[in-house]
C-alpha cells in the first residue's frame, strides 16, 4: 500500500457513494480506483487480495487497508477527520437506527449480487427492477417516520451520517423508478443534501467511468 489515500469503489454502489460523500466532507484527497462490478472484476484475484469478501468500496488509507464503508465512517470520526455523530446519546441512537435500517436491512437485499442471483434462478431479466421496488418502497417508507420532522437534515439541524446513508438510497430508490416524492422528510434531507458540494461531487454521475467518454 502507497502513501496515498485509495478509493476502490463502483460509481453506482450506494455504499462506494456513502464513503465517496464522506472524504469530500473532510476534506480527504484520494485517488479512485474503479471495480467493475457488472464486469465482475470484485471476483478476482487482485480484488480478493484487498478484501476476501468480494466487495467495494475499500478505501487504503494511514497505511492501513479498509472495507466495510460504515466502518471506515467510524475510523475518519474517531481519526478527527469527521464530525458526523451526534454528541446526545438520544440523538446518536436514533441516527444509528436509521443507518441500521438501510445499511443492514435495505441495502443487502437490494445489493447488485443479490438481484442478479433472483434473475439467475428464476431466468426472467424483468425480476430485477420488481425485486428492487419490492423492498426499496416499504423500507423508505419505514426511515420517513424515523426521520426528524423538522430538519433540515436527517437528524435536525446538523449533519449526520444518516444523511450519507440516506442520499445513495434515494439515488437507487430512483435508478429503479421508486416514487418517494410523497414522503415530504425524505425529500427535505435530499433537497437539503443537494446542495451540499460534498454531496454533488459524490453523486454516480459525476464519477462514473465513462462520463467524459
Amino acid at each position: 500500500m502507497s502513501a496515498e489515500t485509495v478509493l476502490f469503489d463502483y460509481w453506482r454502489s450506494t455504499a462506494s457513494y456513502r464513503l465517496r460523500i464522506a472524504l469530500n466532507l473532510a476534506g480527504v484527497a484520494y485517488r479512485a480506483v474503479p471495480v467493475d462490478l457488472v464486469a465482475g472484476e470484485q471476483r478476482t484475484a487482485p480484488h480478493l487480495t484487498r478484501n476476501p469478501q468480494g466487495l467495494v468500496p475499500v478505501l487504503d488509507i494511514d497505511g492501513l487497508r479498509l472495507t466495510q464503508s460504515m466502518a471506515i465512517l467510524d475510523y475518519l470520526e474517531d481519526t478527527g477527520r469527521l464530525n458526523l455523530r451526534p454528541a446526545d446519546p438520544a440523538v446518536a441512537v436514533k441516527m444509528r437506527g436509521v443507518v441500521q435500517a438501510i445499511a443492514c436491512d435495505l441495502h443487502p437485499v437490494c445489493n447488485q449480487r443479490v438481484a442478479a442471483h433472483v434473475v439467475e434462478l428464476t431466468g426472467r431479466g424483468t425480476d430485477r427492477a420488481e425485486w428492487m421496488r419490492h423492498f426499496i418502497r416499504p423500507g423508505l417508507v419505514a426511515v420517513e417516520a424515523m426521520l426528524d420532522a423538522v430538519g433540515p437534515y436527517a437528524m435536525g439541524e446538523r449533519l449526520s451520517q444518516a444523511d450519507l446513508v440516506l442520499i445513495p438510497q434515494l439515488y437507487n430508490a430512483e435508478r429503479w423508478g421508486v416514487p418517494t416524492e410523497d414522503l415530504p422528510r425524505l425529500t427535505r434531507v435530499a433537497e437539503t443534501c443537494a446542495g451540499l458540494p460534498a454531496f454533488a461531487a459524490a453523486h454516480p454521475d459525476r464519477v462514473h467511468p465513462d462520463r467524459g467518454a
